[in-house]
């Protein structure tokens, strides 16, 4: 029997990838896709500009280039390196699935990175905060306070556990290995060059909308799912329904406040807001009620959820993988 067709293999190597990430985290030591996607960008970005001319028109059919090459580039070497580890032996096929699907999500990197946060405003200074937080946001941390710190983490934590988690998990069960090592792609690209100053406003505009598309289902599910795990963590089930169908459209992201509103109702705090970005100010805002002060037990409580709604998102996308597999292989 080939262990392929089998309708257990496309979610084992997903969920062996998913434990070893609850176990592990994110071993710096280990050469890891993303970073070579990063350098991959950079390389491209180098030549493109020295190609296309400066101006709207330029830039933007520059990152369009960069974008599409660093898609097909990525997603052809991840299909062809599983495609040869299967071709040499149905186990090591299945090893080299399973790692890449662990190095594909981030729950216990997530979670470790914010504790850091969470331990330095108990045990350091503000300036420590302020630097543990700086590793995770992209926003100007050095005026933030002690709240402000707290906020912007616990955003993190309800932002990312979509972007890394929820959404690679989507996309692995949907298509495999080369399908997620895609959606990692685009998710780099975005965090790049997908920002709105005069450096990437043109350039990095497609990348940009093509995370907001990519990003669009799994960002809804991962937020429902918060809601549905919401009173398993001990927190507000009905707030954060409430506050997430009234405040899921309050970001510039058609995706981010999915989750950071579905964070905010169920923990029964206030999130976003203004914030300063390379020195200027952004109006944004905010998003759930001011019903009691932000804490930073907070970020315990956000990791609890992301991992809630975490698992939740594996049993709910691997059981629609299962149940059409089987499908499929009955339809055969």
């Amino acid at each position: 029997m080939n262990p392929y067709n089998a309708f257990w293999y496309p979610v084992a190597p997903v969920v062996l990838g998913f434990l070893l990430d609850l176990l592990f985290g994110d071993p710096h030591w280990l050469p890891h896709p993303v970073r070579w996607i990063g350098h991959l960008i950079s390389l491209l970005e180098m030549a493109t500009r020295r190609l296309f001319p400066q101006g709207k028109r330029g830039e933007w059919a520059g990152g369009t280039l960069i974008t599409l090459l660093t898609l097909v580039i990525s997603t052809s070497v991840a299909g062809a390196v599983v495609m040869l580890a299967r071709a040499a032996h149905p186990a090591i096929g299945f090893a080299v699935e399973t790692l890449a699907c662990y190095q594909m999500l981030a729950a216990r990197a997530l979670q470790k990175e914010s504790m850091r946060v969470f331990d330095a405003l108990h045990t350091g200074t503000l300036a420590d905060a302020q630097y543990a937080v700086s590793r995770i946001v992209g926003r100007d941390t050095d005026t933030l306070d002690l709240e402000g710190v707290t906020k912007a983490t616990v955003e993190t934590v309800a932002e990312n556990a979509s972007d890394g988690v929820a959404a690679p998990l989507f996309y692995l069960l949907l298509g495999g290995v080369p399908l997620g090592v895609c959606y990692k792609a685009v998710n780099t690209l975005d965090s790049m060059i997908g920002y709105k100053n005069d450096r990437y406003l043109w350039f990095g505009r497609f990348a940009a909308r093509l995370d907001d598309l990519f990003n669009l289902i799994p960002s809804r599910l991962c937020a429902l799912l918060m809601i549905g795990t919401a009173r398993l963590c001990g927190l507000d089930r009905k707030g954060a329904w409430r506050v997430w169908r009234r405040d899921r459209r309050n970001h510039a992201s058609p995706n981010s406040a999915q989750t950071e509103a579905a964070c905010a109702g169920a923990l029964g705090v206030q999130l976003a807001g203004d914030a300063w970005y390379g020195g200027h100010l952004v109006r944004k805002p905010t998003i759930g009620d001011s019903l009691r002060p932000v804490e930073p037990e907070d970020i315990r409580r956000a990791n609890r959820l992301m991992y809630a709604a975490s698992v939740a998102s594996l049993l709910l996308f691997g059981a629609v993988c299962i149940v059409f597999s089987l499908f499929s292989g009955g339809m055969i």
